[in-house]
This record gives C-alpha cells, structure tokens and sequence, in this order.
C-alpha cells in the first residue's frame, strides 16, 4: 500500500499520509511525492480543492530522522541545502498552490507535521489532535518554515513560548491561540472536512487563488504595495468566467454557477 494515497472525489483531490506505525512520518521519498502531488493539483483545471490528513493516531510527527541524524560525513552548506529541497520546498507548495488547502488534522502534529498544517489555508482538528513545536527537544532549531509561519500566526511572544518549551499544545488550545479555523469530534473530521471542501471546490476558483496571494503577501507588504497588488488582482479577476457569472447572477438575483474559470 502506498504510503501517500491519493483521492479524487469530483473536484477535490484528497493527500493522505499512509504509515500508521510511525505517526506518518514523512521520509524523504513521501516528503518530495507530496510535494509533486501539491504542485499538480495546484496546476491541473479539474481540481478545485485539496484535503491533506493522515491515517491512525499521527497526523504527522514530522521529518522521519532515523538513519545518520547525527551529522555524519556532512560537509558544510549540506544541511541548509536539504533544507531547502526538502521541508522548505513542500511547505512552499503549500503557501503557493493555487486552490485551497484543507488539513485535516487527526491526530498528533509535531516538527514538519506542524507547519505542514499551519501552512494550510484552513485547518480542522479532531478533538484528540495536539500541535508540538518538538525541535528543541531534540536541540534543534525550527525549521520547515516555523519561525517564519507561527509569527504569524500567533504573534511572536506565543511563538516563543511554543518553540522555547516544546509543549504539547491540545487542540482545543490550538484554536484559542489562532492555529486552527475549527475543532470537531473525531468521528466527524473526514464528513467536516469533505463538506468544506466540496463547498471551496464549488466556488470562484481564480477569485480564491487570487485572495490566497494578497493575504500570503500581505504581512511583508507595506500598504502601496498592498493596495498595488490589490489593484493588480481585482483587475486580472475580473476577465475570469466566474467573476462575469458573479456579476450577471447578482443583477438576475440568482445563485451563482462558478466553473473554477
């Protein structure tokens, strides 16, 4: 069985992490096919929408590090260059996929698993699910893009707190502090997660990718750069098919059909 299912459910393409026994760990080979399989939904017209989860008790405990985690043979500029075409590339995919993310978290979310659903453009938690900042735990330094999504996410004073202590943090904890849209009973997660984005895949494809971008950049943006950008996006929207079938059904006062065009 592969260790990242791959679903299609009319518009929406479903990612699954598939190795229970380890918390779905991600290995480099599954982390780099995720990362694929991000890319090509955010390029392919007939997908819509993206549910990320995993299976049993992990969401994903983060990066599999067994085999040579003590440095070894490596040379100076190896690890950064790891980095780089490994965790920082697939939470990219995510930032920039150009349809909406769901993460479906399950279970536990630690190190790479963690910002793998921060990452997210939404983010559902079963009521079991913990988020855990465990680099310093281990001695190591965030990465995977932590210290630049839990900033902001939650402000720089919670970001330290979650990443100098390495604590467990509960889900229900997790939506107080601003880190997930929802908690759910676990029974409930896939039926939740299913119905929002069947709900995103039915909407303006391009308007949603389009608002993804403007917020992405907002935080590094000063405002001329923002209201540019703003411009910029209302202007390109507005030559999609969904925005004229937007602007006829609100004079024919109907519901809109958006097609993703």
């Amino acid at each position: 069985m592969s260790e990242l299912e791959t679903e299609r459910s009319g518009q929406v393409a479903h990612l699954t992490l598939n190795r229970p026994e380890a918390l779905n760990a991600l290995t480099p080979a599954m982390r780099d096919e995720l990362t694929d399989r991000l890319c090509e939904a955010s390029c392919a017209p007939d997908v819509r929408a993206v549910v990320l989860t995993g299976t049993g008790r992990g969401f994903c405990a983060g990066a599999d590090l067994r085999g040579g985690a003590d440095g070894g043979d490596r040379q100076p500029g190896d690890v950064a260059r790891m980095l780089r075409r490994g965790a920082q590339r697939l939470i990219a995919a995510v930032l920039d996929c150009e349809k909406p993310v769901i993460a479906a978290v399950n279970g536990t979310a630690a190190g790479l698993g963690a910002h793998l659903a921060f990452a997210c453009d939404l983010v559902l938690a079963a009521e079991s699910a913990r988020f855990i900042e465990v680099f310093v735990r281990r001695g190591l330094v965030p990465d995977a893009g932590g210290a630049y999504l839990l900033p902001r996410l939650v402000g720089p004073q919670r970001a330290k707190e979650l990443m100098f202590f390495g604590d467990a943090v509960p889900a229900a904890d997790a939506q107080r502090l601003g880190l997930v849209n929802r908690v759910v009973p676990d029974g409930e997660l896939e039926k939740t997660a299913r119905e929002w984005a069947a709900r995103l895949a039915s909407g303006p494809t391009r308007s949603l990718a389009l608002t993804k971008h403007l917020v992405n950049t907002s935080l590094e943006s000063d405002r001329a750069t923002a209201f540019a950008a703003e411009a910029w996006a209302q202007e390109l929207n507005l030559t999609t098919e969904d925005a004229r079938e937007g602007l006829r059904a609100f004079a024919e006062r109907r519901g809109a059909e958006f097609r993703g065009r």
